[in-house]
């Protein structure tokens, strides 16, 4: 499970934003003289590579060219051109028609577009003190340029005019769909409140776009701030020699000599604990990760979360709707709070009798090893380790040896996208990167031709945020002429200089995810930029990259793939049988840890605005919700708390629940390919033809209804789980 990173994309239809930040807006009398004051020309901006689009292949961003001094310039030319066109639909005396009304707003922004896309990828892949700054002061100012478009009266009202004759249009699908959305969308942001409503609305997604900002900076700086100093080698016992040694060399970044420090990752469990024998370093670990954004101190995130989900529900109120969940679950193919709570209601029970079990199992190899004490959170991944070891007998060590990072994407990765999709990868060196291990690849099809840019960035570092994410910097649209320049970011640890690089199998399980939100990129065919690649619902854009990490275990791939990273021999053919018959073990466990993040995100976003949690009761809240609904295993914490869940102040609010609901599509997708022969360049060619290509230019359901025949069914999933 990963947070994928994704675009806002702002109601104003024609306007991406690559940021993690609510889907909203705001103004100010001060960002309103910014915005609409053209910028003073200097050298800066004369020689600022945001200005004109990029002169490389398939205008792949200029990295080499921007330093942090052209973001702010590049906003404020951005925004202000983007209301100037906005000025020239608005202005038109003539009754408004598809071509000069909805066309224009889809080209509007591009300059806005260019620099946020960079400067957001940024702040999430490559950030620093003058980039946070940056990010500071320009959230509110986008926020109260998009309300400047959303809530523009005479805009708003040449969209209404068309979208009330819409039938009489003579549109076809794809533009009809577009007028329809972005009239649903105007009308979610707001167009339809009077004068004071507005004004409020405003002044709400203002602050939401600074706490949200606040937020997500506190926890990538709480994460380096508790990174573990560990004093002795011998605490770090059941590390390898290349693991100590990369604590060892992340000491000495730090300017503890002598010392070993491991960095934590953005989720409650951490890596370590896997291998870590002694239990009080364990102990402190885990403690310390759950502790993050709710300890006290400059980057405690409770009030920030209190404040947001109050703001959060008063817009949705000022909009028509109970909630902020009804809000969002709205616009998402789920459509209703009744049918998440169900379904989550129906998953809880099973996932949790499941992790019981996996736990008594646990509690019996700590009985049979004599430990006198009973299983705690910081405790599952070790002893998991131990019992998978026994029952399937080979532990992770022995895996990676197989599993190194470039075999497993050229021969894996790039091996199952060329098998079902006829692609094929050459390595580009003449481009430039924002970073010196981030690596390009140009993408070809079957005819030779050039589908698009892929953008590898793998390795953990300080400046990067937690998790592994997906992000478009060039998106396909056939009326821009644009194909796509896409990147997957990962959080691989990297080894020691001169070491190779070794993975877990859900580093390479999260590899195939992400690639699987690439491939959705890179085959987009569409019309509208609205509608390019990832531009679906929140709860079926995990669907596609779910059904990518199929081929990760899929046996032709495995075996092409996983070879020992010295001598070259294939993995055993008994090992590999013994790694997918282990696919099932310890789901109870993940599908609870999951779960229960869900719904802490989605019942907090439902609550009536007298019983949201005040700062000092927001983990009393998590706590308490979690034991109402089933949660009552305090070895099994939700795989993000709310103080450092990002998910939930970023595009995932109210939504977490979204790669369970995928992953019902996902399965029954599956079932198809393996009903069809499995890995068959026509099961790709479909899957592509059906759905990857339309991104979100056809309603969702729609198109799965398109591939797959009928209806999803659940029933492969709960095989998946063990939850049958």
């Amino acid at each position: 499970m990963i947070y994928k990173y994704t675009f806002l994309v702002t109601l104003t239809i024609g306007f991406l934003v690559a940021c993690s930040n609510d889907n909203s807006a705001g103004q100010s009398s001060t960002a309103n003289t910014l915005i609409e004051t053209e910028p003073t020309m200097n050298n800066t901006l004369t020689d600022n590579p945001f200005l004109r689009p990029s002169t490389l292949d398939f205008q792949f961003p200029q990295f080499d060219l921007i330093s942090p001094e052209h973001y702010i310039p590049a906003f404020e030319q951005g925004m202000a051109e983007q209301l100037s066109e906005i000025e020239a639909i608005t202005s038109q005396p003539e009754a408004p028609t598809f071509a000069d009304t909805l066309i224009p707003l889809e080209l509007s922004g591009q300059l806005l577009n260019r620099v946020s896309t960079v400067f957001y990828s940024m702040t999430s892949a490559h950030t620093n003190e003058e980039l946070n700054a940056i990010q500071v002061e320009i959230a509110p100012l986008l926020s109260a340029h998009n309300d400047q478009i959303n809530l523009n009266e005479a805009l708003f009202s040449r969209i209404d005019k068309l979208y009330q004759s819409r039938n009489a249009l003579g549109l076809d699908p794809e533009s009809l769909r577009l007028l329809e959305e972005t009239h649903k969308a105007f009308v979610r942001a707001g167009a339809q409140l009077d004068d004071k409503d507005k004004e409020r609305l405003r002044a709400i997604n203002t602050e939401l776009a600074e706490l949200s900002t606040r937020y997500n900076q506190n926890v990538l700086n709480e994460v380096n701030a508790v990174a573990m100093v560990i004093d002795e080698r011998a605490e770090l016992a059941g590390l390898s020699d290349a693991e100590i040694q990369a604590a060892a060399d992340e000491a000495n970044a730090r300017d503890l000599p002598g010392k070993y420090v491991i960095p934590l990752l953005n989720t409650s469990g951490q890596p370590s604990l896997t291998k870590l024998e002694n239990r009080e370093l364990r102990q402190r670990i885990y403690e310390t990760s759950l502790s993050r954004g709710n300890r006290g101190g400059e980057y405690d995130n409770r009030e920030i979360l209190s404040r947001t989900v109050r703001l959060r529900d008063e817009r949705a109120e000022l909009l028509g709707f109970d909630s902020h969940a009804d809000y969002i679950l709205q616009n998402q193919t789920a459509q209703s709070i009744e049918a998440v709570n169900q379904s989550l209601a129906e998953l809880i029970p099973p996932a949790v009798a499941n992790a019981i079990r996996e736990a008594a199992d646990l509690q019996a190899m700590i009985d049979a090893e004599n430990g006198d004490f009973e299983l705690a959170a910081w405790d599952w991944a070790y002893y998991a380790e131990k019992v998978r070891q026994e029952r399937y007998q080979f532990d992770e060590n022995q895996l990676r040896l197989y599993f190194e990072v470039n075999n497993v994407m050229q021969n894996g990765l790039f091996y199952a996208a060329g098998k079902i999709y006829g692609l094929s990868f050459q390595e580009r060196f003449d481009l430039p990167v924002y970073q010196e291990d981030v690596r390009v690849f140009e993408v070809f099809e079957e005819d030779g031709s050039t589908l698009a840019f892929f953008i590898m960035d793998l390795y953990a570092r300080s400046s990067k945020r937690g998790g592994a994410w997906m992000n478009a910097y060039v998106g396909q649209s056939n009326l821009l002429e644009q194909q796509p320049v896409v990147a997957n970011h990962l959080n691989i640890p990297e080894p020691p200089p001169g070491e190779p690089t070794l993975m877990t199998f859900d580093e390479v399980t999260t590899m195939f995810h992400e690639f699987g939100h690439a491939l959705h990129g890179m085959f987009s065919n569409v019309t509208y930029p609205s509608f390019s690649g990832t531009s679906v619902p929140r709860d079926f854009v995990e669907f596609p990259s779910q059904v990518n990490e199929m081929w990760a275990s899929w046996p032709e791939v495995l075996a092409n793939y996983a070879v020992h990273y010295e001598t070259g021999e294939p993995l055993p053919s008994d090992l590999l049988q013994r790694v997918l018959d282990s696919q099932l073990f310890n789901q109870g466990f993940a599908t609870t840890e999951y779960l229960a993040a869900s719904l802490t995100d989605l019942t907090l976003h439902q609550l009536p605005a007298d019983q949201i949690p005040s700062a000092d009761e927001i983990m009393q809240f998590e706590a308490d919700a979690l034991i109402n609904a089933g949660f009552d295993l305090t070895a099994v914490p939700p795989r993000y708390r709310l103080s450092y869940f990002s998910h939930i102040m970023g595009g995932y609010s109210a939504g977490y629940y979204s790669y369970i609901w995928s992953e019902v599509l996902d399965a029954d997708t599956v079932e198809w390919f393996k009903e069809n022969g499995g890995m068959l360049r026509q099961n790709g060619q479909h899957f592509r033809d059906t759905l990857l290509s339309k991104g979100g230019s056809v309603e969702a359901m729609n198109l799965f209804r398109n591939f797959r025949g009928r209806e999803p069914n659940v029933e492969p999933l709960l095989i998946r789980r063990g939850l049958n």
